[in-house]
């Protein structure tokens, strides 16, 4: 009796063994399982988290260059160093992007964050450059159009001053006086006509002033130069001068006379006190700063 409940008590002994050994060989193989299975689920959120960056990175890489592309677009010294600026926050990121652990799941949360913001400030730089190109382009068309405008202006003001030009020289030489009918007569000193320079006492120069109702009236210097062959001067001072195109040049004989616009004649006389040679003479007559008429003659030994 006493060997049959010994033999029982080693039989629930066994049977206990057993069940803790099965019990314990469950939790082992449960651990073992959770373990792996978790160990699986780490990997993946490695990868996943390797990819995710790499994603970023060409993200950074990708707002950098379009800020790069930007600064060479835009005219604004103030928006370029502002673009500088978000350019180097880009970075910066990258940097902290490529020192930060895949499995540092909160700071990849934080830079994916900054770099959504990084985006949509970029959009609206974007915005800002884009407004500022077609303000640009705009300015161009105004401008080209403008100096269009003045080109049109500048040639149609050439061309009125062209027009004035000629009308002020129409009037100014329908203005100017003529003296015509010119004579030279050489005479003696009985005031007859004289052939041979030897018997000339005097040069007796005739001429009309032309009737001209455009020319200014009122007292008027009549200007009278007498050339030699030799393209001398007959003076009788050398202070005689008068101006003319913007020179002094010497007369030989002037007068004052009142002009109405009516036809007036004039005679100036030129006593001879030099010697005279032989030759083809010329006299030019001027009033008004104008050489109004001339006339050759011709003297014979």
């Amino acid at each position: 009796m006493d060997t049959e409940k010994k033999e029982n008590k080693e039989i629930n002994k066994l049977s206990l063994l057993v069940v803790v050994v099965v019990v314990l060989a469950l939790i082992v193989g449960g651990s073992v399982y959770y373990i792996l299975h978790q160990r699986k689920q780490i990997d993946e959120m490695t990868q996943s988290f390797d990819l995710e960056k790499e994603m970023m990175e060409d993200d950074l890489n990708e707002i950098s260059l379009q800020y790069e592309g930007y600064k060479f677009n835009v005219s604004s010294d103030s928006l370029a160093a502002l673009l500088t600026t978000e350019q180097a926050k880009v970075q910066r990121l990258m940097e902290e992007l490529r020192t930060v652990k895949s499995t540092n799941a909160k700071e990849i949360s934080r830079l994916k964050k900054e770099i959504a913001t990084l985006r949509k400030i970029m959009r609206n730089y974007v915005v800002q450059i884009d407004s500022l190109n077609r303000a640009n382009e705009q300015l161009k068309v105004e401008k080209n159009e403008a100096v269009k405008k003045y080109q049109q202006a500048s040639t149609t003001a050439a061309s009125l001053k062209k027009e004035k030009e000629k009308l002020t020289e129409r009037v100014t030489l329908a203005s100017k006086l003529d003296a015509t009918g010119i004579t030279i007569t050489p005479v003696n000193s009985r005031g007859k006509l004289a052939k041979r320079i030897k018997r000339m006492e005097q040069f007796v120069v005739s001429f009309r002033i032309a009737k001209n109702v455009t020319a200014p009236v009122g007292e008027k210097v009549i200007y009278v130069r007498i050339m030699k062959p030799d393209d001398d001067i007959l003076v009788k001072s050398r202070a005689d001068l008068f101006t003319f195109e913007g020179k002094e040049i010497n007369y030989s004989m002037k007068k004052m006379i009142e002009y109405e616009g009516e036809e007036v004649p004039v005679t100036m006389y030129w006593d001879i006190e030099e010697y005279l040679s032989p030759g083809t003479y010329r006299v030019d007559i001027f009033a008004d700063g104008n050489l109004i008429g001339k006339q050759s003659f011709t003297l014979k030994d």
